[in-house]
């Protein structure tokens, strides 16, 4: 369905919600200390400022942020970035896990974490509840799918994106009829028959406004619109999930329809996702384009000085703010805030997620008389294929490799996961260490 015009919304009767996810164990480490939509993203961002953006762009400002699993960052992350001025009536706020008089258990899943939030959510007027996840990539205008779940009188809209059948084991599948109502829903299949009933028929692909040939099929973004009073009789009962359990029953009874989006969107899951979609910000033409002003990615304002380059060749990078980078060798990798690169370091496919703060001077000769490397990448340093988490101490003469190691590796020093070598946060890699 074409988007008509954004002014048939009336976007301050949605409220928004973000899913703060669980804890993101396939994202291990980068989750060991922080929660999963608190983890950096392409030099100077972090995962949940997507959604947020996403909303703001839309003209969607009462936004909630449910976490449960290590949220200090997180918090203050949102705290320092969203601040909507006192007339707008628009908020980004927090809502952790509590303990209440009649529950005292942590959320079970999506639709628990909803439900455990629903007084406070009654609190305010709103006819539509947009569910999003704080782990995706991707730009979408949410009028779009607001304005067909209207459009339509849908008591449940899903977003989903068409996707090639190799992909369709991993996700999970939407069947719909002509007017997009979904009539099947089907999670993870490998049933080569299951999956031949689920192709979309390529007579609908005009009007379903599916760019392109072959097969597809439709498969859930995780991203839900519900009607306030649908929303509330759907979570009166102990169900935990709503891809797994509320969906596929609210199918047969209600308005399910199926929005299709058509753009790029990467659900940053595992390590490798997570890798592989920020290196791709490095490339020429970026499937997300971070560049794109007329909607653009919000994120903390930190003041930064610009980055300082003293004579290093550095091809297919993004180099962040306050960045000192002496004579080195960078190419398609991201270079994270405040990082300082040693003279004659060689960095290849790299995500280096930056540092909090710059390391004093003290600081530098206490740990240079313990025979500790300063925060950061030392000289004649070569590294590839590794992801260097926040204020990282790697020595000079290092060596970091996945080449010829496991795909997973758990050590005292770095962790290795989908075949690519993790320094932790705060991780230290003394002088002449190879790995």
């Amino acid at each position: 369905m074409s988007y008509t015009g954004r002014q048939s919304i009336n976007t301050s009767t949605v409220l928004s919600v973000i899913m703060g996810g669980g804890q993101g164990t396939r994202l291990f480490p980068l989750t060991k200390e922080r929660a999963k939509p608190a983890v950096p993203l392409a030099g100077k961002y972090r995962l949940v400022d997507i959604p947020i953006s996403n909303c703001i762009n839309s003209g969607l400002r009462r936004i909630y942020l449910l976490t449960q699993f290590n949220s200090a960052s997180l918090h203050r992350h949102i705290a320092q970035s969203y601040k909507f001025d006192h007339f707008s009536g628009g908020f980004v706020e927090i809502l952790a896990a509590e303990q209440t008089y009649t529950d005292a258990s942590w959320y079970q899943g999506t639709a628990d974490a909803v439900r455990k939030n629903v007084i406070h959510f009654r609190n305010h007027d709103w006819d539509h509840l947009l569910i999003l996840s704080g782990d995706q990539l991707y730009r979408m205008d949410f009028r779009q799918i607001i304005e067909q779940h209207v459009n339509k009188d849908a008591d449940v809209t899903i977003a989903t994106i068409p996707v090639r059948r190799s992909e369709v084991p991993a996700l999970g599948i939407m069947q719909t009829d002509a007017d997009q109502r979904i009539i099947r829903f089907v999670e993870k299949t490998k049933d080569p028959e299951v999956t031949d009933s689920l192709r979309v028929d390529p007579e609908w692909y005009g009007h379903l406004n599916i760019m392109g040939e072959g097969e597809f099929f439709l498969a859930s973004m995780g991203i839900y619109v519900f009607k306030r009073d649908v929303i509330f009789k759907l979570l009166e009962n102990d169900l935990a999930d709503f891809g797994k359990h509320i969906i596929p029953q609210a199918i047969p009874n209600l308005r399910v329809y199926s929005h299709v989006f058509q753009g790029y969107w990467e659900d940053i899951g595992t390590i490798r996702a997570f890798f592989e979609a920020n290196l791709d910000v490095s490339s020429e033409l970026p499937r997300f384009n971070f560049f794109d002003m007329s909607s653009p990615i919000f994120s903390r304002p930190r003041f930064l000085p610009g980055s300082k380059i003293n004579g290093s060749q550095i091809d297919h990078a993004v180099i962040s703010d306050g960045c000192i980078i002496n004579p080195s060798q960078i190419s398609h990798s991201v270079v994270g805030l405040r990082c300082v690169v040693g003279a004659g370091a060689v960095l290849r496919r790299c995500i280096l997620l930056g540092s909090d703060y710059y390391e004093s001077k003290d600081s530098i000769i206490e740990h240079e008389s313990a025979g500790k490397p300063r925060i950061g990448i030392g000289a004649n340093t070569r590294i590839e294929n590794t992801i260097v988490d926040k204020n990282a101490r790697i020595g000079d003469n290092v060596v970091i490799t996945p080449d010829g190691k496991p795909e997973t590796v758990d050590h005292p020093l770095y962790y290795i996961r989908d075949g690519i070598v993790i320094i932790p946060k705060n991780g230290v890699i003394p002088h002449g260490t190879v790995i």
